[in-house]
């Protein structure tokens, strides 16, 4: 009987998990780099992956729009609790975007099941940009103010809107209980410091 050699058995699992783990364009299946490109559809908020031919030429249309990743914290935001409370959004945590399709803002806070979608009226959002001008260089679909409130937090950032969906995903799949559970709280916390430290090596980077 043939021996399999140990060392051979070790390439060729390498080789059998990298083709596993290898990315895929979402449009037309060509194999894209792990950094690749993020589309999003503007009606149903769902997140593609694009090689670099199928974002250039689906990316700025009606349908979808690219995704172009960003933190920029705003140290100097002006929401005060009592315009905070007005809002209505039952937990300290959330993310305010302007939505094409809907015409309007949207706020939309993470839950157990995942994202939640909470009024938001225009004047409010007039309100916000009249004391925060910097939220006029949000774009429509892809970029969002970022609010984190929780445990005395006052943290503003403009985001690109798949930061804001992470969020929603470490929600869902920490929550445990009808209080979520510790574990899920820490977990809150650990994307919130990563946020911060990409946010100091950007800055770093740029010296």
């Amino acid at each position: 009987m043939e021996r399999i050699q140990s060392g051979n058995w070790a390439s060729r699992l390498r080789r059998i998990l990298s083709v596993a783990q290898e990315e895929h364009c979402d449009f037309c299946s060509k194999p894209i780099d792990p950094r690749h490109t993020h589309l999003i559809e503007r009606v149903t908020r769902k997140f593609f992956c694009a090689c670099p031919q199928c974002a250039l030429l689906l990316g700025e249309g009606e349908r979808f729009a690219i995704v172009n990743p960003r933190i920029h914290p705003l140290h100097n935001f002006e929401l005060n609790d009592a315009e905070w409370q007005s809002y209505y959004i039952p937990i300290d945590l959330a993310f305010i975007f302007r939505s094409t399709p809907a015409q309007r803002p949207l706020a939309i806070y993470p839950g157990p099941a995942g994202a939640i979608e909470a009024y938001f009226a225009d004047d409010a959002w007039a309100r916000l940009i009249d004391a925060n001008p910097v939220l006029t260089d949000l774009h429509p679909d892809v970029e969002a103010l970022l609010v984190n409130r929780m445990n005395g937090a006052r943290e503003y950032y403009l985001v690109s809107i798949d930061r804001c969906y992470a969020l929603i995903g470490v929600m869902r799949r920490h929550w445990r209980g009808l209080s979520g559970g510790a574990e899920v709280w820490e977990s809150v916390q650990d994307y919130f410091q990563k946020l911060r430290d990409g946010v100091e090596m950007a800055e770093a980077a740029h010296g």
